[in-house]
């Protein structure tokens, strides 16, 4: 099989024409190709009036060998992105991993282990998907919070109420990821998510496929418990032996996945007080901001806009600013919503979520600044404490309703506060307060943003547009933390603990998250067979 990249065609290119391309490239008849397949479209937009497909295809030809040897540019063998497993669990092994958690990383490693035979026991301290998302369109419409049941807490993770996405500059010599998107098409997802450049899926479907992958786990001899905090980690000499939840109840094991996402903040002091090594971490801090769908979409693809190949416009933006900090677009979802992610009372959260359709009259995006342990000296848990301040002082702007203050782009960018909205009507709930968002933020961070949004309008033209709305606060980026381990992904100094995912501080998004707790799995596989740890279950 041959990989033929950086092919070239117009946007409304007939059919027949990429086949037409591959016999071009490769210097044959037809007859010479036997079958090809699409590995990746997407699309260079560059030229915003004369858009171009861009295709990746894997081609089946008479002759391989012979076509090699003329070293075609952008031809060449393509690779065995195969997933094959790493272990098997051995014959009357009594000892069942645990992992912690039922976002990205922790299903990934849960169906891992469990298609290797492991009978994994996963704990999650939410409820199951469909109850969890009852509990939470409670707070997006009754203004009622469930701090164990939440945009943050429960089956499917953070990323169930999200865009999507499933793209990642990761590197993935592996192929894990392949491994990801195929195991999210078994599971409902649609074909396309195979081959397109930027494949997303949406909340509605995520929620079907998460069930769908637990019963898989479940017919594999996967236990997973809902409502089933994790409250303590035995370690016994540097080496885990058991975990306790919160009802007391205790879990005998020597192998324990930490999948617990980036709000699981309880748990991050249970693990500093159990000395767990730790170190604070780089985030992210801004604002959500919102336009019309229409105004990105015409920016991006001028008199192509509505294309349906290409869907609803996004961009990624960058500004450097005068006082050192770098200002950028984070988790960009077209025709999407604003939605309250808090999992604190007394805290306003705000994040972006979308529909497969991405059909809503809004695009949205967090607009962040980047910030270090610098900014927020103290002991390991300092920027956890940092996040709290910023979300507490929204829910004080707000009106201390878990409503969310706002400000439209030009009462931002003149300093002055918000007495009205304009043509942009935030998508927000359970609402949001008109207000001054200048001391939402530090100092800084205002400062950088005000200089970034003008920057941007240079790039994307109705950006900073005055009736654009910015939502506060978006504190959760990414984990204030990282639980440091080595290269066999264990903890560096609590063997059998094996930090993953974004709340360990090595994943950001879906398939990032995804695919750790892929290698993660094969980590806790491995070390099993090597019969270095077999313990009775509890």
């Amino acid at each position: 099989m041959l990989r033929l990249t950086e092919i070239r065609l117009p946007l409304d290119h007939p059919a027949d024409d990429l086949q037409a391309a591959i016999l071009r490239r490769l210097g044959i008849a037809a007859p010479n190709l036997v079958g090809f397949s699409i590995f990746r479209r997407g699309y260079d937009a560059r030229k915003r009036n004369a858009i171009m497909l861009v295709y990746t295809v894997d081609a089946e030809v008479k002759d391989e060998a012979a076509l090699l040897k003329k070293n075609i540019p952008h031809v060449a063998v393509a690779p065995d992105m195969s997933y094959r497993m790493v272990a098997r669990a051995p014959q009357g092994l009594s000892e069942r991993p645990v992992v912690i958690g039922t976002g990205p990383c922790g299903l990934f490693a849960g169906l891992l282990l469990a298609q290797m035979g492991f009978k994994p026991i996963i704990l999650e301290r939410g409820k199951e998907v469909r109850e969890r998302t009852k509990d939470t369109w409670g707070l997006w419409r009754k203004g009622k919070l469930d701090p164990e049941s939440n945009v943050q807490f429960g089956e499917g993770g953070a990323g169930t109420f999200s865009d999507g996405k499933l793209h990642s500059q990761i590197k993935d010599p592996k192929f894990y990821g392949r491994k990801v998107l195929t195991e999210f098409v078994k599971a409902g997802a649609p074909e396309e998510i195979m081959y397109v450049s930027k494949p997303h899926i949406g909340t509605f479907r995520l929620v079907g496929m998460v069930e769908q992958m637990r019963h898989e786990m479940e017919e594999l001899g996967a236990e997973i418990r809902f409502q089933s905090r994790v409250a303590d980690i035995e370690i016994d000499n540097g080496q885990v032996c058991g975990v306790v939840l919160a009802d007391g109840e205790r879990i005998a094991t020597r192998h324990v996945v930490l999948a617990v996402g980036h709000s699981a903040r309880d748990t991050f002091e249970m693990l500093h007080k159990r000395k767990v090594y730790m170190e604070p971490k780089p985030f992210s801090i801004g604002f959500r901001i919102e336009h019309p769908q229409a105004v990105i979409d015409r920016a991006r693809f001028g008199s192509n806009a509505g294309n349906p190949l290409l869907g609803a416009a996004d961009y990624k933006l960058v500004h450097h600013a005068s006082n050192g900090r770098s200002v950028y677009s984070f988790c960009m979802c077209p025709g999407g919503t604003v939605v309250a992610a808090t999992s604190e009372e007394g805290r306003v959260v705000t994040n972006g979520m979308s529909q497969y359709s991405r059909n809503e009259r809004n695009a949205n995006s967090g607009i962040v600044v980047g910030i270090t342990p610098e900014d927020f000296p103290g002991d390991v848990l300092a920027g956890v404490e940092f996040q709290r301040k910023w979300e507490s002082r929204a829910f004080e702007l707000g009106g201390k309703s878990y409503a969310a203050p706002a400000q439209r782009v030009g009462d931002f960018l003149a300093g002055r506060p918000s007495t009205h909205l304009g043509e942009v009507v935030p998508s927000y709930t359970p609402g949001v307060t008109p207000t001054d968002l200048s001391t939402a933020l530090p100092d800084y961070a205002i400062e950088a943003i005000r200089e970034a949004l003008p920057a941007f309008e240079k790039q994307i033209r109705g950006f900073a547009m005055e009736d654009a709305i910015l939502t506060g606060v978006e504190t959760r980026t990414s984990s204030p933390v990282r639980i440091k381990r080595g290269d066999d992904l264990q903890s560096i100094n609590v063997k059998g603990l094996y930090p993953g995912g974004e709340g360990a501080g090595y994943a950001g998004g879906i398939l990032s998250a995804a695919v750790d707790g892929i290698a993660v799995a094969e980590a806790v596989a491995l070390d099993m067979v090597s019969g270095s740890a077999d313990v009775p279950s509890a």
